[in-house]
């Protein structure tokens, strides 16, 4: 037959008390627009080597690299949220930043608050309890 433990010698929670220095950190913004930048830079890279091949005057190419730029670049501002997928494991920030929009449409879609603390169901349960427990003793006591 097994014993009932008290609650205090029960088996602790599968997670650590200190769960809050284990959650992931919010990405870098600047780490994040500079790699939008370093990949906006190489395809205007490749396209000004394409019309270096291509012998195309220098005034030409300054040109069309240019307006490729600033294209690019506006085109990157308006899609910057990014799903997980095609990610690399060495995409710390990208993947941080997506973890962080799948929350917060996952949020949205389940109706949770955004000032929703995570456990506070159980400490009003737990505040009703004892509540209650302490009520039968104030009516004896009266």
């Amino acid at each position: 037959m097994l014993a009932s433990r008290p609650l205090e010698e029960a088996v602790p929670a599968p997670y650590p008390r200190d769960f809050d220095k284990y959650r992931p950190r919010k990405p870098d913004a600047e780490i994040l627009d500079h790699d939008r930048k370093r990949q906006v830079e190489v395809k205007v890279l490749e396209e000004r080597i394409r019309l270096e091949d291509e012998e195309v005057p220098e005034e030409e190419i300054e040109e069309r690299t240019q307006t490729l730029r600033e294209k690019l670049l506006k085109e990157s501002e308006r899609s910057k949220s990014r799903s997980g997928k095609g990610l690399k494991p060495h995409q710390v920030h990208e993947l941080a930043e997506a973890k962080i929009e799948e929350s917060e449409r996952l949020r949205k879609a389940l109706g949770i608050s955004k000032d929703y603390e995570e456990g506070s169901h159980w400490k009003k349960q737990e505040e009703r309890m004892r509540d209650s427990l302490a009520d039968p003793q104030l009516k004896d006591g009266s």
